[in-house]
């Protein structure tokens, strides 16, 4: 269904460029509009003018039916519905070897205090000479 909207919706992005572009420029923009013949006369104008709105709203719309099912087809987006729960902290396979403390903050807190703990080792003594 996607993509048959999707395919409907770019026909109906070139329509819209293509009639754009067919209509009478004024001030030297965009458009065939500067020289007589093809598409000259108020009835033209208006049928391009009346084609356009049609176009856009029709892109709109598509767009609309795009947002729309793309929208339907999402995953979930809750974050309580991806939270796992918690394992026990005693002893389980998949934890990791430095992780009996908990979280990260924990590990780092952990870390800290073990380097704060220990006395800085003595700076090397030269060789003798």
């Amino acid at each position: 269904m996607q993509s048959v909207l999707i395919v409907i919706h770019l026909m109906i992005v070139v329509a819209l460029v293509v009639t754009v572009l067919l209509q009478r420029s004024e001030g030297g923009a965009l458009g065939v509009g500067g020289g007589g013949g093809f598409m000259t006369g108020r009835g033209q104008a208006n049928v391009l003018t009346r084609a356009t709105a049609i176009l856009a709203a029709l892109f709109f719309a598509t767009s609309l039916g795009l947002t729309v099912l793309a929208r339907i087809n999402q995953a979930p987006s809750s974050i309580l519905q991806h939270i796992e729960p918690a394992k026990p902290a005693g002893g389980t396979a998949g934890a990791p070897a430095q992780g009996a403390g908990g979280n990260l903050l924990d590990q780092l807190k952990k870390i800290e205090d073990q380097r704060l703990a220990t006395p800085p080792a003595a700076p090397p003594e030269p060789p003798a000479k």
